[in-house]
């Protein structure tokens, strides 16, 4: 399995000004036209889609309130409603009760069924991965995490807690454990940009397999903090044990993906005596 669900990021901004018109932007205001050809929602539709196209607005970037969009366009509620709700249709924008209409991040399409590190993916995506680290320690194993590790409990494991991040935008929450006599030396490791996989394939162990489940959750305060979103706002939490050929485990991890920035695509084939 790989990572490569992750939508290319934006940083955080305040809402576009979206401003045609307005004095010292330079723009002319949207020419929309009643009737024929094309009634005012689906030109009002084509206008914001233009702008949004050329970059007026980024990816993740909120749109400005409806009573401004309609001055600029020059059409009421009802139409700018009828015209948004038709882009989000699209995939083009987001709405978020209470909170406004975002521009949708663009999707990525390429589906690799190989198991790939997040710093892997963000490589062959052209973006930059970092990370803000905020937990490192060894600690005893609980009962579950023991099963987990096929261990008994209170082995020692090291704990990696990290906000991972492309091009410096809080992607998840990555929270690792890995036998302490394979992460011996880890607290000399600089995992504010070293990869883990990297990281434990260079003292000679083979990330082979992982056995991987994936569930929505909501995302408490302190998540939601980490990750700039509010608080219950719905995250993708990826489980995953990874083996290597034997099948031991040599890594476990929990990352809580923001839910607007991750996206699993794949197939299925039905055999043939279906």
């Amino acid at each position: 399995m790989s990572t490569d669900h992750l939508s290319r990021p934006s940083q955080p901004s305040r809402p576009s000004r979206l401003g045609a018109g307005r004095p010292g932007t330079g723009l002319a205001p949207p020419s929309l036209t009643g009737g024929y050809p094309e009634p005012l929602w689906m030109q009002a539709k084509a206008a914001l889609r233009a702008r949004i196209a050329v970059g007026e607005v980024r990816p993740g970037s909120r749109l400005p309130p409806e009573r401004e969009l309609c001055e600029m366009l020059g059409i009421s509620r009802v139409t700018l409603r009828k015209a948004l709700t038709a882009l989000v249709e699209e995939g083009v924008l987001r709405a978020a009760q209470g909170r406004g209409w975002y521009v949708a991040a663009p999707e990525r399409n390429d589906w690799p069924n190989t198991l790939e590190s997040f710093s892997e993916t963000a490589r062959r995506m052209g973006l930059v991965a970092t990370s803000r680290v905020l937990r490192r320690e060894p600690g005893p194993a609980t009962f579950d995490e023991a099963e987990a590790f096929q261990i008994a409990p209170g082995t020692p494991l090291y704990r990696l807690e990290r906000v991972r991040m492309l091009d410096g935008v809080p992607i998840a929450v990555d929270r690792s454990l890995v036998p302490a006599d394979i992460a011996a030396g880890f607290d000399a490791v600089d995992f504010t940009s070293r990869s883990l996989y990297d990281t434990i394939a260079g003292l000679g162990f083979e990330l082979a397999q992982a056995d991987t489940t994936i569930e929505a959750r909501p995302a408490d305060a302190a998540l939601a903090g980490h990750l700039a979103i509010p608080a219950g706002t719905p995250v993708l939490e990826m489980r995953q044990i990874v083996r290597d050929r034997a099948q031991r485990p040599l890594l476990s991890s929990a990352i809580r993906y923001a839910g607007d920035r991750y996206r699993l695509r794949t197939s299925f084939t039905r055999g043939a005596g279906a």
